[in-house]
């Protein structure tokens, strides 16, 4: 008769007659042996120490052919090259069960000649792998992986985004339970205390315990099973956390409600196990809520970018999908549509928004033999150009690429209660265990040592170490969203707070992010509704400024003849019997306009050094006007600035405008430090030296020019009115678009890091002096709960105060 005999490596139990024996060993099939042997042979034989009694999958034979993942179609779409030469991949690594199975391929890749880093994070199982691709290539690396019994696949960000939402979904679900049980358990407790004092009856106590049970059971194996699953992992890896103090509390307090109720005698304690659970369960869900998601913001630049585009082939204009286009394809671009691919212009002419990859607000004018990048815009030009790169190596690829690095190496900061509790509960399950043993064995009680010990747990159960930080920080969220600023990540506050550098962007966050007039120069009278009639044709941001500088009461709006629009140049018209110019000055020179006679009027020089743009208007050929512009701060700019260097936080302006402008307005608003004229890359660049010296920067900006800085940066702030790319990438959006909002968001982050270090204090303190007193037996654990659920409102009570001092 055949036994049944566990295997060596992955320790799941065959026949012994169909083992296969090697030595005192057993294995399943010869691919748990031949991992067994090669871990051995590689001295990573300590695995199986790591892993313990952990069931394994077994490697399974059949894969795909591994030299797939060194084609190049694979490097083009998964394989990056970093700034030291060597290939980045990201890989999902299937199989992985434990922090011992994250151990064993970390450590056999980083055996193999060739590899340079492994990261791989336990709780997604995607490894970030970087190696010499002179030396290694992928395909060894998946073997290598499929050899120690896992597979490997690349990432892919929607699988990403469905486990997120999974695991959210999963919360909602048992914190739906959890809540509705509790609110009637509170009802029934009423009654209990009420009775404790007042007097009941022990029938009727017994009906109210059995009604409490029957709700506390599903709170308790349902919605505490995330607890109880943590507390398994944690047991496995000999490490003691918040889980088995709340898993051991809570079943403890429900084994002795159960015995009470059972016996009728004594006072069951239901409405503690679903309190603690449900108010422990909200903070593991905010924890959930707080992790972000890098599918989801990866998958923002996609969401921008056309499916299709316009393709000459054969004569005919034809509709194909970005990934098929392929370089020296001709591609035709209208009015109003994004350029999805780099290319050279054949044909056309007319101006592009750069704004979202330069931070320039002026438009570009593009013409036969210029340069068209991916992710610009076309204003007025309806154009041929010939594609130069494919998507795989389009501007917008590499902006992703870099993007994905950035979000890959953001900062996690471990809450401080998370530090505190690692500690905690193995110091309060100790004590438990040392005050049930004393008892014991001085009084010879085992019903008083078991209620002395459950008094113990049940005062110190974490309900108010684990409020400390989720209830401050909702404190602070909600005052936050009443002033126009909305939080993604509730862990966000604490990285404000210990923030140390602000980088904002010049335009659109500093100024008004439209051009508006300055000054104004008249030389002849005019009708200013001719001047607004004709720049009401144009989309120029300088027309547009000027006309609403002169928009006024009484204005009209004449219909034009001959309108002709003249690129990088202005706008001509004609109006009865009067030909009307408006623009820069190459305009008017062109048109054969004098110029010399206006530029030096009563002696006065009328040449702009200050680098603000001009915009002529000319009638009948003669110049009537001049307008100078200039993008201006915000109202709030340089008050809100220094109400932020005032905290001590140092703040950099970062813009990819002129160097004149740039100073302009930083002298404007009271910033010593900028930098002027940079590319997005440029910026990310600037932050990850600033990085590099040990600040904490935070990242202002509102166009896609900046979503490369805004991801780098620990926190990253665009303004409500900004681009929707860069408001999906931050991870804080101002709604109101006020700097006053900005000086709000680090005052609250302090406010709010202050109080969850005050709550945490507070709690310590209450359990530094209520655990002696449940030791000594001085608290019973009806008392113990009163007490523990006191705390909880204390903590509360504090984290209110945060709102003090902001006006409503």
């Amino acid at each position: 008769m055949s036994s049944k005999v566990g295997c060596t490596h992955c320790h799941l139990e065959f026949n012994d007659n169909v083992m296969i024996v090697d030595g005192e060993h057993y294995f399943c099939c010869k691919g748990c042996q031949g991992i067994y042997h090669l871990l051995k042979d590689e001295g990573l034989d300590s695995f199986y120490n790591k892993a313990g009694d952990t069931k394994l999958t077994p490697p399974i034979q059949q894969y795909e052919d591994s030299s797939n993942f060194n084609s190049p179609a694979f490097y083009d779409k998964f394989v990056s090259i970093n700034k030291d030469g060597f290939s980045d991949v990201s890989l999902i690594i299937e199989g992985i069960h434990c922090s011992a199975c994250v151990w064993l391929n970390e450590k056999a890749l980083h055996k193999m000649a060739g590899v340079i880093s492994v990261n791989i994070n336990y709780t997604n199982n995607k490894a970030k792998i970087v190696w010499d691709d002179t030396v290694l290539k992928l395909s060894s690396i998946i073997d290598m992986i499929r050899a120690i019994g896992y597979n490997a696949f690349p990432y892919d960000a929607s699988l990403q985004e469905v486990r997120a939402n999974k695991e959210r979904q999963e919360y909602y679900l048992r914190m739906a339970v959890a809540i509705f049980a509790s609110m009637n358990v509170m009802w029934i407790a009423v009654a209990q205390y009420a009775g404790y004092f007042t007097g009941i009856t022990q029938d009727v106590k017994t009906i109210l315990n059995i009604a409490e049970g029957v709700l506390a059971t599903p709170v308790l194996f349902y919605s505490g099973w995330i607890f109880y699953r943590g507390a398994y992992y944690a047991i496995k890896t000999k490490t003691v956390n918040m889980d088995i103090l709340v898993a051991t509390g809570s079943t403890l307090t429900y084994m002795y409600s159960i015995y009470i109720t059972a016996f009728e005698r004594g006072e069951a304690y239901f409405d503690s196990v679903t309190m603690i659970i449900t108010f422990v369960l909200i903070g593991k869900f905010l924890e959930v809520l707080s992790k972000k998601s890098v599918a989801d913001t990866l998958d923002i630049m996609s969401n921008h970018v056309p499916s299709s585009i316009k393709v000459i082939e054969d004569g005919k204009i034809v509709e194909k999908n970005i990934n098929d286009v392929k370089v020296l394809d001709i591609i035709v671009v209208g009015s109003g549509e994004r350029v999805a691919l780099d290319g050279t212009v054949l044909e056309g002419e007319g101006n592009f928004d750069e704004s979202n990859l330069t931070g320039e607000s002026e438009p570009v004018y593009k013409q036969i033999g210029d340069k068209i990048i991916s992710g610009t815009v076309s204003i007025d030009a309806q154009i041929k150009y010939e594609a130069t790169k494919d998507f795989a190596h389009s501007t917008l690829s590499n902006l992703v690429s870099l993007l994905e690095g950035a979000m890959s190496n953001k900062p996690r900061i471990q809450m401080m209660a998370n530090k505190i509790s690692e500690y905690f509960s193995a110091v309060i399950l100790g004590f438990a265990l040392i005050t049930f043993l004393v008892w014991w064995f001085w009084p010879h009680s085992f019903e008083r040592s078991f209620m002395v010990g459950i008094s113990v747990i049940i005062i110190a159960c974490p309900c108010a170490l684990a409020l400390a930080t989720p209830v401050a920080t909702l404190v602070g969220l909600g005052l936050a969203s009443r002033r126009g600023i909305l939080f993604k990540q509730a862990s966000q506050l604490e990285t404000m707070a210990k923030a140390t550098t602000l980088v904002v962007d010049k335009t659109g966050t500093i100024t008004q992010g439209k051009p508006r007039v300055v000054q104004e120069y008249i030389y002849d009278d005019f009708d200013r509704s001719l001047l607004y009639s004709l720049v009401q044709n144009s989309k120029h941001p300088v027309a547009k400024g000027v006309g609403e500088f002169v928009l006024q009461e009484g204005i009209n709006n004449f219909e034009l003849q001959s309108v002709k629009q003249i690129p990088a140049q202005g706008i001509s018209a004609i109006y009865m019997d009067k030909k009307i110019f408006g623009g820069n000055l190459k305009l008017m020179q062109n048109e054969g306009i004098e110029t010399q006679n206006i530029l030096h009027t009563h002696g006065t020089s009328h040449v702009s050094n200050s680098g603000n743009s001009e915009f002529y208007f000319a009638v009948n050929d003669k110049i009537v006007a001049k307008f100078e512009l200039f993008d201006t701060p915000k109202a709030d700019a340089k008050e809100s600035i220094s109400a932020i260097q005032a905290l001590g936080i140092e703040v950099i302006m970062l813009t990819g405008d002129h160097q004149k402008s740039a100073k302009k307005v930083s002298e404007e608003v009271g910033i010593k430090i900028f930098e002027s004229e940079l590319t997005p890359e440029g910026k990310f660049l600037y932050i990850q030296k600033l990085h590099d010296t040990g600040k904490v920067v935070v990242m202002a900006g509102d166009g896609v020019n900046d979503i490369l800085a805004l991801a780098l940066a620990d926190i990253g702030i665009s303004m409500g009115s900004g681009s929707d790319i860069a408001i999906d990438v931050s991870d804080v959006v101002l709604l109101n678009d006020s700097l006053a909002s900005l000086s709000d968001t680090f005052k609250i982050s302090r406010k709010t890091y202050f109080m969850i270090k005050q709550n945490l204090a507070l709690s310590l303190l209450y359990n530094a002096i209520t655990i002696p007193l449940a030791m000594a037996g001085y608290i019973i654990p009806l008392l113990a709960a009163i007490s523990m659920s006191f705390s909880s409102l204390l903590v509360v009570g504090n984290s209110l105060r945060i709102r003090a001092g902001f006006k409503k």
